[in-house]
């Protein structure tokens, strides 16, 4: 019985494999590049062992607990050490980010688009969906764990042994195995996969702020989050092992259980009901743009809220920021230049707020690709067979793009300038807070074009909008530590925002930016009202 349950899973495995040959390697070549280049670079921005321990010292503060973990191996702060605990955690949620994505792709993602019955009226057995995606993915993490410590062994770094590395990159794929199981879970308890993906990434930020929380007041506590597990290995220190077994453990169980719930429930179902609308829609509703903010709504809230999380969270860590920056040539090489009349902490302000902008475009990006989403599911036909224009539809996806670009930007922005001034003495005002940020509101509006040119003509490579948007964090935010040419900022639209207070305003560049979001969004317009709809 169990057997005929996995009938094909084999064959369904190879499948998976096939759709995704191009976007796991992507992950996987990303992560591994991020996390091997900046290692790299260490030895160059911090060659002195005088260096590495005033780094130490900083690091014991309870703000960097929070942001990067318990400190570990800080009276002898060698290469591995400073590595381990400054980059595993944050490497450590892309990868869980990657996982909860692709989980979500080929279960709930197949459902919806359809794909799921046609594949069951196959000879496949039930569990064969869950438990492919689960090989495959164990598969993936596998081989991230190989590679990346692999590439961190290959440095040669002081303190970076063999059974250090391995156990880093084990460490990356014992958590990505965990949340792909989490939202194999959440993939049976949801109805859709934007249910699936917001509770998994839900999850994964309640990890975060549990474990951020335990790890400056009680151990204990962070210990309930899977990623205070993790960081409990003290890789290149202790080696602990037992953080990875736990959490593969309970990646096992929350699988089986996921297997278990998916055997129950009827193709399309949910153990979580969603919650029935009302009997009559408003007339708001009843248009496009009602339309588009109901399907979102959710969405919108959830980003925004993390997004003044997220300002917070830098915020926090404000009060001690300026003796950091004094002590580490590292952080001193991300700023723009060096202004004497101007502090260290304002100088870095724009760095920070460049990262801050470039992750609130994520939700921006997310509200003017859903069009073809919807497209693909073949939802878009049933409003244009009604009276209801391309333009309009367009129109109504644009101003919630636009909406959300001033919402996320304004909670971010407020998130740090709120933390910043509770922690700081002499906090900095919120007007240059304020006119630092949404000054790259027409970098976003830029983004939002490029969405719209591909959509109009391209709309099967609408997803290179984020490769940009990944190339625009790669060299904004490691251009000045990896020593880039300036050609390569200038390719993308962020590296043309003003970076105050250390520059001046630049209204013609600004309004530039402006433009050129204007032309994009406008051309693509064009191709959307001529080209066909997908089915």
């Amino acid at each position: 019985m169990l057997k005929e349950r996995f009938r094909n899973t084999g064959k369904y495995t190879r499948l998976i494999s096939r759709r995704d040959r191009i976007r796991i390697p992507a992950w996987l070549i990303i992560i591994f590049l991020f996390t091997v280049v900046i290692g790299a670079a260490y030895p160059e921005l911090i060659p002195s062992e005088e260096e590495r321990q005033m780094m130490a010292e900083t690091m014991r503060n309870p703000a960097m607990t929070a942001l990067f973990g318990p400190g570990y191996g800080l009276d002898d702060y060698h290469f591995g050490a400073m590595i381990a605990h400054q980059m595993l955690l944050i490497t450590v949620l892309a990868v869980a980010v990657m996982n909860i994505l692709l989980v979500a792709r080929h279960t709930r993602g197949d459902e919806e688009s359809g794909r799921m019955e046609i594949l069951r009226s196959l000879p496949v057995g039930r569990l064969s969906n869950v438990g492919a995606i689960t090989l495959v993915l164990w598969g993936a993490n596998l081989l991230l764990s190989l590679v990346v410590g692999g590439g961190l062994y290959s440095l040669g770094l002081a303190g970076m042994d063999l059974e250090g590395s391995l156990l880093y990159g084990v460490v990356l794929g014992a958590t990505g195995i965990f949340f792909a199981a989490v939202t194999a879970l959440f993939a049976q308890l949801a109805e859709s996969s934007r249910g699936t993906v917001g509770y998994s990434l839900a999850f994964l930020l309640l990890a975060y702020l549990v474990r951020a929380i335990g790890d400056v007041d009680s151990e204990a506590f962070s210990m309930v989050s899977p990623l205070g597990w993790v960081l409990r290995a003290e890789v290149y220190v202790n080696n602990y092992w037992w953080p990875v077994l736990l959490t593969l453990g309970a990646a096992v169980v929350v699988a089986a259980l996921a297997l278990y719930l998916n055997s129950l429930r009827d193709l399309g179902a949910g153990f979580i009901p969603s919650r029935p609308g009302r009997r009559v829609a408003s007339r708001f509703l009843q248009g496009p743009l009602g339309l588009a903010l109901r399907l979102q709504r959710t969405a919108i809230a959830a980003w925004a809220a993390g997004m003044l999380i997220l300002g917070a969270t830098y915020g926090s860590v404000m009060g001690d920021m300026e003796e950091y920056l004094d002590t580490l040539e590292i952080m001193q090489e991300m700023l723009p230049e060096v202004v004497e009349d101007i502090s260290l902490m304002d100088q870095f302000i724009p760095m920070l707020l460049a990262v801050i902008s470039m992750v609130c475009t994520i939700p921006v990006l997310l509200m003017i690709l859903k069009i073809w989403g919807e497209e693909t599911r073949n939802r878009m036909e049933n409003l244009l067979a009604r009276a209801v224009s391309r333009r309009c539809i367009l129109g109504s996806y644009l101003l919630l793009a636009y909406f959300t670009s001033l919402l996320v930007q304004l909670f971010a922005v407020t998130g740090l300038w709120s933390a910043g001034a509770a922690v700081t003495e002499e906090p900095v005002s919120f007007k240059l807070i304020f006119d630092a940020g949404m000054i790259y509101l027409p970098a976003m509006w830029v983004m939002i074009g490029v969405a719209v040119l591909l959509m109009g003509f391209k709309p099967q490579a609408a997803g290179l909008t984020w490769l940009y948007l990944g190339y625009s964090f790669f060299v904004v935010y490691l251009g000045g530590i990896l020593q880039l040419p300036d050609w390569m900022s200038s390719l993308t639209p962020y590296g043309h925002i003003p970076q105050l207070p250390v520059e001046d305003m630049n209204y013609p560049i600004l309004a530039l930016l402006t433009a050129t979001a204007l032309v994009l969004t406008v051309v693509g317009f064009l191709g959307y009202r001529e080209r066909d709809i997908q089915g």
